[in-house]
């Protein structure tokens, strides 16, 4: 009979009436009939799969409304899944197929219920050879004492799943068992209805309501489409190997899934079959039927699912909202004096006349100063871009994260955990509407791959030396943390979807060491990820987003390696680092966040670098009050607030950072008691009440268990968490580190930025070493207050657009081998304390040198071109010394003196400084220059240096670093994440 016979149509009609083997003997009738029959997979094959009472809905319990790719395919997997249990027996040799074969052929049905064979089970157990099938008709079958199964069996309800419930504990003897469409429910005398410690056992659409199923090693389980409610749940202990597929748990009062022990030595036959089986699966997320989060999930929490193009258009976006508030925070101004900039007030009038500012200037009389020491950061790559230090745009593209085949490829050990298959396999199931979804201690080890974990207290609980493997599996709305891992466990958690939990999405403490790679960790009541307790791990190219509190928050000596991630959009930091936390966060992109992009404060130590910190709504870095650490190499741009804040109890070592295009300061260092700053920075931005300090109305909680808002933070015994219990080893964690007395800011490029580069405060000394700080709105350099002596050497200020450096009174400071080029204002605004030695001051509109107040001073050994002012001015009763110098002039025209100082001054002297003037009759250019040595700063100095040649830590010494006293005490003058 030929298939082109009739149309396809009626074919299909046709083959819809053939029962299951027919339809396998069609299709190997020829390749045309094969077709036919395999294009029936949206009919005759759906109906057969439902149809089976053995299965449900292949996507049950997570998306039944979803189809599958394949029902054939699902009905194949059924067929092989439920003939596991027979495949008891030695290899496959001729003689066991005969044995097999004949075992199959004396195979009985025995019937057991009322005016049946046997009206109970015990009778019918008690007369069954091996591998016989038992039918229990509708009806309940209530054992008063422990039902012992000691031969191979299979138990089968008849009907509707739920008209067959058995009120028993049974206990397998036996190697294997099976069954089907039962109801289990506890008898009087105990909580375990099946219970096996050496066999396998094979469980297709069962419930289990108020009942334990337990499997003690070497014994092994298969359950798959069974649903386990009311209390209902699994306790595996040692096993080797169990498959719990397609399973719902519901309304657990403890644990859904327990896994205890290290897995025995010994094993049972059925390992090796579920180790194939578990391969032969399809992999979660390679299908429709993946096991990844369902879309609606992801929309209901978050409110869209983000794509890698919406990103892009983000940060597109995020680049011109700061284009437009750099724009408004320049016409509004700044706390900056707007004095500092180019105006000269008296001085102008009584020095030498006035100079025509409308006329044109001609620059072919200023000296060349472009071959300083950092000339190289400003030069042109290769390509022809600008570099990142004189760009006048933000950088454009930022890093994406790894996937998660780029991550294993790159790690032997996560690599080794994402193919391992050992301890309880969970795929495809569902945890809803309980205290806890699956809890491993002891060395326990579980693979868990497709679960959703939702409405729970905690999703997963690994401790004690645990292992667990999770991937793509979903956990949402849990009222405690979602992932919960302590004392040492360990594993892998890989592209999975934590979201919307009432608190951490991820918990790490006491010596746990896991493994974060490539996970969506987005809208918690809380934090991200916690580390804390001297907890570790390795968090890698996540996606953090949209959490109330930090995306990822490391406290009490927490030491995780974060890099590679994207922390972005959340409501306080990105990255907070309190309470003595360490950590090494490098190469992460921070944007968009609410608080400080960073926020390190109370002994925080971490190592920072190489990390994209932008386009947050408030400051870029924050270090708080007694923080420390590496920040080295980063990119800190676009941010609404300043590009660092550092507070002056704080010891940081900032290096070879670019600090560009933020809106207020590029680095700004503030005493910790300073009401005035924290009234102007706290009017600065609208929507920051309630924001950190001890004014702000947000409810936080402190280390002593303060307010929380009514946020509950449960433990498994419904206790509230003491995270103060987790600082352990403190002593072992301070001898470990090297003592830093020092605070560094050293080879950073501050540019563009919307006020001053760097903004001086401080009641500390502080030392600034060969950075660049250029073409910044406000100042270079200004310091307000320094009680104690503030160090600038060999820095270059370029370009900006007020003065260069300005020092107020009662500040100590000294100026030294700095090149000071081409600013709107004053070279060198100087009303302190201090000294000013060996610097190139050229191509400034102001003044070069600007000397007022009663001070000591000292300026020596300076090379000053001012474009049309005054070289030196030294106005007032100013106590000092001005020699050495050489002073250049600047425009031909220009009727101002080079140096000049009060007739009636006796305290100030001045000598050996030589005055160089244009020669009016040459109408040639003057042949000077800045030689011997040449342009300031040196280029042999440590500056321009890049990230990766700093040591991972460097030890200051106490006569080139600054040295400062931590004192005690509260600063609340930046926007900070105080997330307890």
């Amino acid at each position: 009979m030929e298939a082109g016979s009739l149309p396809v149509e009626l074919w299909r009609v046709i083959l819809a009436y053939l029962p299951l083997p027919d339809l396998g003997r069609c299709c190997q009738v020829c390749h045309a009939w094969r077709e036919l029959v395999l294009s029936l997979d949206n009919t005759r094959w759906r109906q057969l799969c439902l149809r089976c009472p053995e299965c449900r809905h292949p996507n049950w319990p997570r998306r039944p409304h979803v189809e599958p790719p394949s029902w054939r395919e699902a009905l194949k997997q059924h067929a092989l899944a439920t003939r596991t249990w027979t495949q008891n027996g030695p290899e496959v040799q001729s003689s066991a197929c005969l044995l097999f074969f004949r075992r199959r052929k004396d195979r009985r049905v025995w019937h057991v219920g009322p005016g049946r064979e046997h009206e109970t089970l015990r009778g019918a157990l008690g007369v069954v050879g091996p591998y016989d099938r038992v039918l229990l008709h509708p009806g309940v079958y209530e054992e008063q004492a422990e039902v012992v199964l000691k031969v191979p069996v299979e138990l089968v309800g008849l009907g509707q799943l739920g008209e067959v419930a058995l009120l028993a504990c049974v206990e397998q003897q036996c190697p294997t068992a099976r069954l089907c469409n039962l109801v289990f429910m506890p008898p009087w005398f105990s909580t375990v209805a099946y219970k096996t410690s050496w066999g396998h056992v094979q469980l297709d659409n069962c419930n289990f309501e108020g009942a334990q199923l337990q499997v003690r090693g070497p014994g092994t389980c298969q359950a798959r489409f069974c649903a386990f409610s009311q209390g209902g749940a699994v306790h595996l202990l040692g096993v080797v190997l169990s498959l719990l597929d397609s399973c719902d748990f519901s309304g657990s009062d403890a644990a859904s899934v327990t896994v205890e022990g290290p897995p025995v030595a010994e094993k049972n036959w059925a390992c090796k079959h579920l180790a194939l089986l578990a391969r032969t699966f399809p992999a979660c997320g390679a299908s429709g039927d993946g096991g990844g989060p369902p879309g609606g999930d992801l929309t209901r929490s978050s409110g869209r699912q983000q794509t890698p193009s919406a990103d892009v258009e983000k940060e597109r976006a995020s680049a011109t909202d700061w284009r437009r508030t750099r724009v408004d925070a320049a016409c509004r101004g700044t706390v900056i004096e707007q004095r500092w900039g180019d105006s000269e007030g008296e001085e102008e009038s009584q020095i030498g006349g006035a100079t025509d500012t409308q006329k044109p200037l001609r620059f072919n009389h200023k000296i060349s100063c472009d071959n300083h020491g950092l000339s190289h950061l400003l030069r042109p790559r290769q390509d022809g871009s600008p570099p990142p230090a004189s760009s006048s745009d933000p950088p454009c593209v930022t890093p994406e994260p790894f996937g998660l085949q780029q991550e294993l490829d790159r790690d032997p050990e996560a690599q080794m955990l994402a193919a391992s298959t050992f301890g309880c396999i969970l795929r495809r199931c569902l945890f809803r509407d309980g205290k806890g979804g699956v809890h491993l201690s002891t060395y326990g080890q579980a693979r868990l791959e497709g679960n959703v974990f939702r409405g729970l207290n905690y999703a997963v609980r690994c401790i004690q030396n645990s292992t667990i493997v999770m991937l793509r599996n979903e956990v949402c709305e849990c009222r405690a943390s979602g992932v919960f891992l302590r004392l040492s466990a360990q594993g892998l958690i890989a592209e999975n979807n934590i979201h919307s939990n009432s608190e951490a999405g991820i918990d790490i403490r006491k010596g746990a060491d896991p493994i974060i790679l490539c996970n969506k960790i987005h809208s918690g009541l809380r934090s991200g990820i916690v580390v804390l307790g001297n907890g570790k791990g390795a968090v890698r190219s996540n996606q953090i987003y949209n959490n109330k509190e930090a995306g990822v928050y490391i406290l009490f000596s927490g030491n995780p390696v974060v890099c590679g991630n994207h922390i972005f959009r959340g409501q306080t930091a990105g990255i907070a680092i309190n309470e003595n936390g360490r950590g090494m966060i490098t190469e992460n992109v921070i944007k968009e966040n609410q608080w400080g992009g960073v926020d390190i404060r109370r002994g925080g130590d971490p190592v920072l670098k190489n990390n994209y910190i932008c386009f947050g709504y408030s400051d870029g870095i924050v270090v708080g009050e007694r923080g420390r650490g590496l920040i080295e190499g980063n990119h800190v741009f676009c941010n609404k607030g300043c590009g660092v804040w550092v507070m002056s109890s704080s010891l940081p070592q900032l290096l070879g950072n670019y600090i560009t295009h933020n809106s207020m300061y590029g680095l700004a260092v503030f005493c910790r008691k300073d009401p005035e700053n924290i009234e102007a920075r706290e009017g600065s931005w609208p929507g920051q009440e309630g924001i950190g300090g001890e004014g702000g109305s947000g409810e936080r909680i402190g280390v002593d268990g303060e307010r929380r808002g009514g946020q509950e933070n449960f433990n498994e015994e419904g206790e509230l968490f003491a995270w103060e219990s987790d600082l352990d080893s403190e002593d072992e964690r301070h001898s470990a580190r090297r003592s830093v007395s020092v605070a560094l800011v050293e080879s950073n490029c501050i540019n563009y930025n919307g006020a001053v580069g760097l903004y001086v405060k401080s009641s500390e000394p502080l030392n600034a070493f060969g950075n660049l700080i250029n073409r910044n709105h406000g100042s270079g350099i200004a310091v307000l207050h320094s009680s104690q002596l503030t160090r600038l050497l060999s820095n270059c200020v370029l370009r900006n657009g007020q003065g260069g450096v300005t020092v107020e009174r009662d500040c100590r400071v000294e100026l030294r081998g700095n090149g000071v080029y081409k600013n709107s204002g004053h070279g060198v605004d100087f009303s302190g304390t201090g000294h000013i030695v060996e610097n190139d001051v050229i191509g400034n509109r102001g003044c070069g040198i600007r000397v007022s107040g009663s001070v000591d001073i000292k300026v020596l050994r300076n090379r000053v071109q001012p474009v049309q002012s005054c070289g030196i001015i030294v106005l007032g009763l100013v106590k000092g010394v001005v020699h050495d110098n050489l002073l250049f002039q600047g425009h031909p025209e220009s009727k101002k003196t080079l140096l000049h100082a009060e007739p009636g001054n006796e305290t100030c002297v001045l000598r050996n400084n030589c005055l160089l003037r244009h020669n009016n009759s040459c109408t040639s250019a003057p042949l000077w220059g800045l030689e011997n040595p040449p342009p300031r700063p040196p280029a042999g100095s440590s500056s321009g240096l890049s990230s990766s040649q700093y040591p991972s830590r460097i030890g200051i010494s106490m006569t080139t670093r600054i040295s400062a006293t931590v004192e005690s005490g509260c600063h609340s003058g930046s926007m900070f994440c105080s997330i307890l």
